[in-house]
Protein backbone atom coordinates (compact mmCIF):
# COMPACT_ATOMS: atom_id res chain seq x y z
CA UNK A 1 0.00 0.00 0.00
CA UNK A 2 2.88 2.35 0.92
CA UNK A 3 4.90 2.18 -2.01
CA UNK A 4 1.56 2.58 -4.17
CA UNK A 5 0.26 5.43 -1.98
CA UNK A 6 1.64 8.31 -3.82
CA UNK A 7 1.11 7.34 -7.62
CA UNK A 8 -2.76 7.17 -6.14
CA UNK A 9 -2.47 10.78 -4.60
CA UNK A 10 -1.14 12.21 -7.90
CA UNK A 11 -4.02 10.42 -9.53
CA UNK A 12 -6.58 11.23 -6.90
CA UNK A 13 -7.23 7.70 -7.61
CA UNK A 14 -9.04 5.00 -5.32
CA UNK A 15 -6.75 1.87 -4.36
CA UNK A 16 -9.35 -0.63 -5.71
CA UNK A 17 -6.17 -3.03 -6.30
CA UNK A 18 -5.56 -2.69 -2.37
CA UNK A 19 -9.01 -3.36 -1.30
CA UNK A 20 -9.60 -6.19 -3.72
CA UNK A 21 -6.44 -7.81 -1.50
CA UNK A 22 -8.15 -6.70 1.53
CA UNK A 23 -11.37 -8.44 0.72
CA UNK A 24 -9.59 -11.62 -0.64
CA UNK A 25 -7.61 -12.11 2.76
CA UNK A 26 -11.66 -11.44 4.59
CA UNK A 27 -10.79 -8.04 5.85
CA UNK A 28 -14.32 -6.45 5.12
CA UNK A 29 -15.78 -9.24 6.89
CA UNK A 30 -13.28 -8.61 10.07
CA UNK A 31 -15.65 -6.07 12.26
CA UNK A 32 -18.89 -8.07 11.58
CA UNK A 33 -19.85 -9.88 14.86
CA UNK A 34 -18.59 -13.18 15.32
CA UNK A 35 -21.90 -14.68 15.38
CA UNK A 36 -22.40 -12.83 11.46
CA UNK A 37 -19.20 -14.56 10.25
CA UNK A 38 -16.54 -12.03 11.55
CA UNK A 39 -14.00 -11.02 13.94
CA UNK A 40 -15.64 -8.40 15.83
CA UNK A 41 -13.16 -6.59 15.46
CA UNK A 42 -14.91 -2.82 16.03
CA UNK A 43 -18.43 -4.04 16.77
CA UNK A 44 -17.27 -6.62 20.19
CA UNK A 45 -15.89 -5.45 23.55
CA UNK A 46 -12.61 -8.63 22.35
CA UNK A 47 -12.24 -7.23 19.08
CA UNK A 48 -11.01 -3.98 20.42
CA UNK A 49 -7.22 -4.77 19.83
CA UNK A 50 -8.03 -6.25 16.60
CA UNK A 51 -9.42 -3.63 15.66
CA UNK A 52 -6.69 -1.35 16.66
CA UNK A 53 -3.91 -3.32 15.25
CA UNK A 54 -6.12 -3.36 11.92
CA UNK A 55 -6.83 0.39 11.40
CA UNK A 56 -3.18 1.55 13.00
CA UNK A 57 -1.92 -1.01 10.09
CA UNK A 58 -3.54 0.65 7.63
CA UNK A 59 -2.52 4.01 8.45
CA UNK A 60 0.49 2.91 8.32
CA UNK A 61 -0.04 1.59 4.60
CA UNK A 62 -2.35 4.55 3.10
CA UNK A 63 -4.15 7.05 5.09
CA UNK A 64 -6.45 7.05 2.50
CA UNK A 65 -7.29 3.60 2.67
CA UNK A 66 -8.09 3.64 6.65
CA UNK A 67 -10.26 6.58 6.46
CA UNK A 68 -12.02 4.49 3.85
CA UNK A 69 -11.97 1.58 5.71
CA UNK A 70 -12.72 2.79 9.16
CA UNK A 71 -15.91 4.05 7.66
CA UNK A 72 -16.85 0.67 6.99
CA UNK A 73 -16.43 -0.59 10.13
CA UNK A 74 -18.49 2.50 11.98
CA UNK A 75 -21.19 1.53 8.85
CA UNK A 76 -21.27 -2.23 9.88
CA UNK A 77 -20.94 -1.15 13.62
CA UNK A 78 -24.29 0.62 13.17
CA UNK A 79 -26.04 -2.01 11.67
CA UNK A 80 -24.91 -4.28 14.85
CA UNK A 81 -26.06 -1.94 17.16
CA UNK A 82 -29.25 -0.56 16.13
CA UNK A 83 -30.28 -2.69 13.20
CA UNK A 84 -32.95 -6.11 13.46
CA UNK A 85 -31.17 -9.22 12.88
CA UNK A 86 -32.81 -9.17 9.68
CA UNK A 87 -31.00 -5.82 8.50
CA UNK A 88 -27.45 -7.38 10.33
CA UNK A 89 -27.53 -10.60 8.12
CA UNK A 90 -28.19 -8.44 4.97
CA UNK A 91 -25.28 -6.29 6.04
CA UNK A 92 -23.24 -9.68 6.38
CA UNK A 93 -23.91 -11.22 3.15
CA UNK A 94 -22.82 -7.95 1.36
CA UNK A 95 -19.74 -7.74 3.17
CA UNK A 96 -18.80 -11.61 2.97
CA UNK A 97 -19.50 -10.93 -0.57
CA UNK A 98 -16.78 -8.34 -0.89
CA UNK A 99 -19.14 -5.00 -0.71
CA UNK A 100 -17.33 -1.77 0.93
CA UNK A 101 -19.77 0.24 3.26
CA UNK A 102 -19.30 3.37 3.19
CA UNK A 103 -20.71 6.30 5.96
CA UNK A 104 -22.33 9.27 4.43
CA UNK A 105 -23.80 11.87 6.87
CA UNK A 106 -23.16 14.61 6.37
CA UNK A 107 -25.32 17.15 4.50
CA UNK A 108 -24.87 19.95 2.25
CA UNK A 109 -25.82 23.84 3.31
CA UNK A 110 -28.99 23.64 1.52
CA UNK A 111 -30.62 20.63 2.15
CA UNK A 112 -29.81 16.89 2.84
CA UNK A 113 -31.05 13.61 2.80
CA UNK A 114 -35.20 13.01 3.05
CA UNK A 115 -36.76 9.76 3.80
CA UNK A 116 -39.83 9.19 2.14
CA UNK A 117 -42.85 6.69 2.82
CA UNK A 118 -41.87 3.33 1.78
CA UNK A 119 -38.45 3.40 2.15
CA UNK A 120 -37.25 5.89 -0.55
CA UNK A 121 -34.81 8.73 -0.21
CA UNK A 122 -34.21 11.75 -2.11
CA UNK A 123 -31.52 14.47 -1.72
CA UNK A 124 -27.64 15.04 -1.18
CA UNK A 125 -24.97 14.31 0.78
CA UNK A 126 -21.75 15.71 0.72
CA UNK A 127 -17.91 14.85 1.88
CA UNK A 128 -18.71 11.51 0.72
CA UNK A 129 -15.90 8.87 1.02
CA UNK A 130 -15.39 6.53 -1.37
CA UNK A 131 -17.65 7.84 -3.60
CA UNK A 132 -18.83 6.19 -7.08
CA UNK A 133 -16.48 2.76 -5.89
CA UNK A 134 -18.44 2.01 -2.61
CA UNK A 135 -21.77 -0.17 -3.23
CA UNK A 136 -22.99 0.23 0.04
CA UNK A 137 -23.75 3.16 2.12
CA UNK A 138 -24.85 3.85 5.59
CA UNK A 139 -26.70 7.22 5.71
CA UNK A 140 -28.63 9.54 7.95
CA UNK A 141 -31.68 10.94 6.53
CA UNK A 142 -34.31 13.04 7.82
CA UNK A 143 -37.91 11.56 8.25
CA UNK A 144 -41.10 13.98 6.82
CA UNK A 145 -41.32 14.42 10.63
CA UNK A 146 -37.91 15.90 11.37
CA UNK A 147 -36.62 13.11 12.83
CA UNK A 148 -33.19 11.57 12.22
CA UNK A 149 -32.61 8.03 10.63
CA UNK A 150 -30.84 5.61 9.95
CA UNK A 151 -30.43 4.18 6.67
CA UNK A 152 -29.20 1.43 4.37
CA UNK A 153 -28.53 1.18 0.84
CA UNK A 154 -27.23 -0.37 -2.00
CA UNK A 155 -25.32 1.79 -4.30
CA UNK A 156 -27.23 1.40 -7.94
CA UNK A 157 -29.39 3.43 -10.66
CA UNK A 158 -30.50 7.06 -8.89
CA UNK A 159 -27.40 7.66 -7.47
CA UNK A 160 -25.18 10.17 -9.34
CA UNK A 161 -22.15 10.93 -7.77
CA UNK A 162 -19.59 14.44 -8.55
CA UNK A 163 -16.30 15.12 -7.34
CA UNK A 164 -15.59 17.92 -5.10
CA UNK A 165 -15.14 21.53 -6.55
CA UNK A 166 -11.45 21.78 -6.81
CA UNK A 167 -10.70 18.23 -4.88
CA UNK A 168 -8.91 17.78 -1.62
CA UNK A 169 -5.82 18.87 -0.11
CA UNK A 170 -5.24 15.57 1.35
CA UNK A 171 -6.74 12.57 0.96
CA UNK A 172 -6.99 12.67 -2.28
CA UNK A 173 -7.68 9.07 -2.73
CA UNK A 174 -10.42 8.73 -0.62
CA UNK A 175 -11.83 9.80 -3.79
CA UNK A 176 -14.47 12.20 -1.80
CA UNK A 177 -17.02 13.46 -3.42
CA UNK A 178 -20.92 14.31 -3.66
CA UNK A 179 -23.89 12.22 -4.03
CA UNK A 180 -27.30 13.15 -5.32
CA UNK A 181 -30.17 10.21 -5.01
CA UNK A 182 -32.93 10.48 -7.17
CA UNK A 183 -36.07 8.21 -5.70
CA UNK A 184 -33.73 5.68 -4.31
CA UNK A 185 -34.73 2.67 -2.10
CA UNK A 186 -33.37 2.25 1.20
CA UNK A 187 -33.25 0.09 4.38
CA UNK A 188 -34.32 1.97 7.29
CA UNK A 189 -33.06 0.64 10.98
CA UNK A 190 -33.05 1.43 14.20
CA UNK A 191 -35.07 4.65 16.33
CA UNK A 192 -34.69 7.81 15.62
CA UNK A 193 -31.62 9.75 17.07
CA UNK A 194 -29.86 6.76 16.56
CA UNK A 195 -26.66 7.55 14.99
CA UNK A 196 -26.35 10.79 17.76
CA UNK A 197 -27.10 8.24 20.71
CA UNK A 198 -24.27 8.45 22.82
CA UNK A 199 -21.79 7.13 24.00
CA UNK A 200 -21.13 5.11 20.53
CA UNK A 201 -21.56 8.73 18.89
CA UNK A 202 -18.46 9.69 20.62
CA UNK A 203 -16.61 6.85 21.99
CA UNK A 204 -16.24 6.41 18.44
CA UNK A 205 -13.63 8.62 17.62
CA UNK A 206 -10.85 6.39 18.34
CA UNK A 207 -10.94 4.55 15.52
CA UNK A 208 -10.31 7.88 13.20
CA UNK A 209 -7.50 8.27 15.99
CA UNK A 210 -6.20 4.54 15.80
CA UNK A 211 -5.57 5.56 11.36
CA UNK A 212 -4.39 8.68 12.33
CA UNK A 213 -1.97 6.71 14.96
CA UNK A 214 -0.81 4.65 11.75
CA UNK A 215 0.16 7.78 9.49
CA UNK A 216 2.10 8.96 11.99
CA UNK A 217 4.17 5.91 12.73
CA UNK A 218 4.42 6.13 8.49
CA UNK A 219 5.96 9.71 8.64
CA UNK A 220 8.53 9.12 11.67
CA UNK A 221 9.83 6.06 10.04
CA UNK A 222 10.13 8.12 6.59
CA UNK A 223 11.70 10.42 7.62
CA UNK A 224 14.03 8.49 9.93
CA UNK A 225 15.17 6.92 6.45
CA UNK A 226 15.61 9.95 4.82
CA UNK A 227 17.99 11.08 7.40
CA UNK A 228 19.60 7.99 6.96
CA UNK A 229 20.62 8.42 3.35
CA UNK A 230 21.95 11.98 3.94
CA UNK A 231 23.88 10.45 6.62
CA UNK A 232 22.34 13.37 9.08
CA UNK A 233 21.16 10.66 12.10
CA UNK A 234 24.17 11.36 13.52
CA UNK A 235 23.35 14.81 14.44
CA UNK A 236 22.55 16.30 17.29
CA UNK A 237 20.30 18.59 16.22
CA UNK A 238 18.25 16.01 13.77
CA UNK A 239 18.20 13.96 16.71
CA UNK A 240 16.77 16.44 19.27
CA UNK A 241 14.46 17.03 16.98
CA UNK A 242 13.26 13.65 16.03
CA UNK A 243 13.96 12.39 19.85
CA UNK A 244 11.29 14.83 20.96
CA UNK A 245 8.80 13.02 17.09
CA UNK A 246 9.38 10.20 18.77
CA UNK A 247 8.29 11.19 22.19
CA UNK A 248 4.75 12.57 20.57
CA UNK A 249 4.58 8.98 18.60
CA UNK A 250 5.45 7.53 21.89
CA UNK A 251 2.75 9.49 23.61
CA UNK A 252 0.23 8.79 21.25
CA UNK A 253 0.68 5.11 20.93
CA UNK A 254 -0.33 5.01 24.99
CA UNK A 255 -3.90 6.75 24.58
CA UNK A 256 -5.07 5.06 21.76
CA UNK A 257 -4.09 1.10 23.70
CA UNK A 258 -5.66 3.05 26.42
CA UNK A 259 -8.96 4.19 24.60
CA UNK A 260 -9.69 1.36 22.26
CA UNK A 261 -10.45 -0.99 24.92
CA UNK A 262 -12.80 1.38 27.70
CA UNK A 263 -14.32 2.69 24.31
CA UNK A 264 -15.43 -0.89 23.48
CA UNK A 265 -16.19 -2.25 27.12
CA UNK A 266 -20.13 -1.68 28.21
CA UNK A 267 -19.80 -1.47 31.42
CA UNK A 268 -17.46 1.37 31.39
CA UNK A 269 -19.32 4.36 33.26
CA UNK A 270 -20.28 6.47 29.95
CA UNK A 271 -19.58 9.81 30.62
CA UNK A 272 -16.21 8.59 31.82
CA UNK A 273 -15.63 6.70 28.40
CA UNK A 274 -16.70 9.78 26.51
CA UNK A 275 -14.10 11.89 28.11
CA UNK A 276 -11.26 9.67 27.95
CA UNK A 277 -11.57 9.54 23.99
CA UNK A 278 -12.18 13.01 23.72
CA UNK A 279 -8.87 13.43 25.69
CA UNK A 280 -7.47 10.69 23.46
CA UNK A 281 -8.46 12.10 20.30
CA UNK A 282 -7.03 15.36 20.92
CA UNK A 283 -3.71 14.03 22.64
CA UNK A 284 -3.22 12.08 19.20
CA UNK A 285 -3.92 15.07 17.35
CA UNK A 286 -1.50 17.31 19.09
CA UNK A 287 0.88 14.30 18.61
CA UNK A 288 0.70 14.68 15.42
CA UNK A 289 0.57 17.85 14.58
CA UNK A 290 3.93 18.18 16.85
CA UNK A 291 5.55 15.79 14.99
CA UNK A 292 4.85 17.24 11.52
CA UNK A 293 6.22 20.49 12.47
CA UNK A 294 9.63 18.06 13.56
CA UNK A 295 9.90 16.65 10.96
CA UNK A 296 9.78 19.29 8.33
CA UNK A 297 12.72 20.97 10.11
CA UNK A 298 14.43 17.73 9.58
CA UNK A 299 14.39 17.29 6.01
CA UNK A 300 13.84 21.17 5.15
CA UNK A 301 12.06 22.26 1.61
CA UNK A 302 12.08 18.84 0.76
CA UNK A 303 9.64 17.51 3.14
CA UNK A 304 7.03 20.32 0.85
CA UNK A 305 8.46 18.75 -2.42
CA UNK A 306 6.65 15.64 -4.61
CA UNK A 307 6.52 13.58 -4.68
CA UNK A 308 8.05 12.69 -1.54
CA UNK A 309 6.58 10.69 0.60
CA UNK A 310 6.74 12.97 3.28
CA UNK A 311 4.75 15.78 1.33
CA UNK A 312 1.96 13.57 1.35
CA UNK A 313 1.81 11.85 4.61
CA UNK A 314 1.74 15.70 6.10
CA UNK A 315 -0.77 16.66 3.86
CA UNK A 316 -3.00 13.49 4.43
CA UNK A 317 -2.16 14.09 7.80
CA UNK A 318 -3.37 17.64 8.03
CA UNK A 319 -6.41 16.43 6.16
CA UNK A 320 -7.62 13.77 8.31
CA UNK A 321 -7.36 15.64 11.47
CA UNK A 322 -9.71 18.05 10.78
CA UNK A 323 -12.43 15.99 12.80
CA UNK A 324 -15.60 18.10 13.80
CA UNK A 325 -15.86 20.47 16.95
CA UNK A 326 -12.50 19.67 18.64
CA UNK A 327 -12.68 22.72 20.82
CA UNK A 328 -16.28 21.37 22.40
CA UNK A 329 -14.77 17.79 22.79
CA UNK A 330 -11.61 19.30 25.23
CA UNK A 331 -13.74 21.78 26.89
CA UNK A 332 -16.37 18.93 28.16
CA UNK A 333 -14.05 16.23 28.51
CA UNK A 334 -12.22 18.49 30.70
CA UNK A 335 -15.48 19.78 32.25
CA UNK A 336 -16.24 15.88 33.10
CA UNK A 337 -12.85 15.51 34.91
CA UNK A 338 -12.82 18.48 36.69
CA UNK A 339 -16.54 18.05 38.19
CA UNK A 340 -15.40 14.46 39.19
Amino acid sequence: MAERATALDEAAAFPADDIAALTEIGVLRAPLPRSAGGLGWGTEPDGAAGALALLRLLGQGNLAIGRVFEAHVNAIRLIARYGSADDLAAGARAAADGSLFALWVTDPPDGGLTLLPGGIVRGRKQFCSGAGHVSHAVMTAEDLDGRVRLVMAKLASGVTVTKLAGGMQGMRAATTGQAAFASVSVTPFGAAGDYLREPDFSTGAWRTSAVTLGGLDALLAEAARQLRARGRLDDPHQQARMGQALIAGESARLWMEAAAPRAENADTNPADTVAYVNFARLAVERACLDAIALVQRCLGVAAFVRPNPVERLCRDLATYLRQPAPDMALTEAASHKLRR
